[in-house]
């Protein structure tokens, strides 16, 4: 009897003590080892996102921007669960991801392109929500971006951008 106790006892802890050690190594032991979530973009102008993680299932829509920055909140096998500039969740194949961050300028209408990463700045251009720019730099935990549009290089409050964390620095 004692020894069913010590048995019943030694499998309490494990199914206590399991749960918590897998939930840690969900992080860090994702397909590439790379740090979940982390934001990526598009790869291609016209890219196929699915209900699940592979092509059996069906195709949800179609991204048609280029470069616009999606965030990988998971990974499985080729495909990675990612998260859009409006909050939508979905699955893509991996082939169709880049590494290159973008940002998409998600402040509703016109907004302001600075010379320098000052609000009080020339205001060089004007850039229309839902546009895609090249991150060139983000030196500032909280200041602006230096984003490239086409040929327009300028400087954008952080806040009206998706595709970049909170007080993220890019060098």
């Amino acid at each position: 009897m004692k020894s069913f106790y010590k048995i019943l006892t030694a499998f309490l802890f494990v199914c206590a003590v399991y749960p918590a050690h897998a939930e840690q190594s969900d992080n860090a032991n994702n397909e590439t080892g790379l740090p979940i979530p982390r934001m990526v973009s598009l790869r291609s102008s016209l890219v196929n996102v699915r209900s699940g993680p592979g092509s059996r299932y069906p195709i949800e829509w179609v991204y048609k921007q280029k470069g616009a920055p999606v965030e990988i909140i998971s990974e499985f096998e080729l495909w990675r669960k990612i998260r859009d500039w409006e909050g939508t969740e979905t699955w893509v194949h991996k082939a169709m991801l880049s590494g290159r961050r973008f940002v998409k300028v998600t402040t509703p209408g016109e907004n302001n392109i600075y010379a320098k990463p000052e609000e009080g700045a020339k205001i060089i251009a004007k850039v229309e929500d839902g546009a895609v720019g090249e991150i060139d730099k983000c030196p500032t935990p909280d200041g602006m971006c230096l984003i490239r549009f086409d040929n327009i290089k300028g400087w954008i409050p952080r806040q009206d951008l998706f595709g970049i964390y909170d007080r993220e620095v890019i060098k």
